[in-house]
């Protein structure tokens, strides 16, 4: 079973939004934080966004302001809410949980996201 399911992915135009959302399996448990990579090919795959049991953010530079992470704690599901979408915004989207009880984080398959005229 995949342990992390992402949806939301797709091409928009610059100036655009999308909204992504991912999903934990059940069998995870201990889950201390939750949030998106982007990666592009050739490049590492880089942190863009992240939430916390307690709720709080961090952002990538690049984003803050355009996107807003949020979470439903009891479902274990995050979502990124991408506005004012630019070029360098695409990429494929990785969402990623982390547990106190496993070494190494979970993964998601990855959704693709292009912004382009």
């Amino acid at each position: 079973q995949v342990p992390l399911v992402e949806s939301g992915g797709g091409v928009v135009q610059p100036g655009g939004s999308l909204r992504l959302s991912c999903s934990a399996s059940r069998d995870i448990r201990g889950i201390v934080a939750m949030g998106w990579y982007r990666q592009v090919p050739g490049q590492l795959r880089e942190s863009v966004a992240m939430i916390r049991n307690d709720g709080s953010t961090d952002y990538a530079d690049d984003v803050q302001g355009r996107f807003i992470i949020s979470r439903e704690n009891g479902q274990n599901t995050v979502y990124l809410q991408m506005d004012n979408l630019r070029p360098a915004d695409t990429g494929v989207y990785f969402c990623n949980a982390k547990s106190y009880l496993q070494i190494g984080d979970y993964w998601g398959q990855g959704t693709p996201v292009t912004v382009s005229s």
